[in-house]
């Protein structure tokens, strides 16, 4: 394992891979932890700004093209905003069971899924992993 191809990528890329890698460490956290207390509204919200980051970085990403610079990761990023809106939007207005699921829909879907992909072969997180 070595970090080499990530650091050696442009720079949206660590920074996407990193932000992504702490907000699914975080993410288990927050699953396992008790909820509506105050240390899960503040790791929340860091969580929040950790996805904003992974999601927003993405644009600036173009390596799987599908129609010109984008491809599909670029609608799961959109779709991953938008979710962290109705996920903060429901947590504000107490909406409990819609938080939970949003948030814990986003969990899965952008980070535990979409981070499986990346470790195709071809991939740069394939190669940090199981080397080149």
């Amino acid at each position: 394992m070595s970090l080499a191809p990530l650091l050696e990528a442009a720079p949206a890329i660590p920074l996407h891979a990193f932000a992504a890698m702490a907000a699914f460490i975080l993410g288990i956290v927050q699953l396992a932890a008790p909820k509506g207390r105050l240390p899960h509204r503040a790791l929340g919200w860091v969580w929040v700004v950790l996805m904003l980051v992974v999601a927003l970085s993405s644009f600036w990403i173009h390596q799987i093209r599908l129609l010109g610079p984008w491809g599909p990761i670029h609608l799961l990023s959109i779709f991953a905003l938008a979710m962290l809106v109705v996920g903060v939007m429901a947590a504000r207005t107490h909406n409990v069971r819609r938080h939970k699921i949003t948030m814990v829909s986003i969990f899965f879907g952008a980070l535990a899924i979409a981070g499986l992909f990346t470790l195709m072969p071809g991939r740069i997180m394939h190669a940090v992993i199981f080397g080149p």
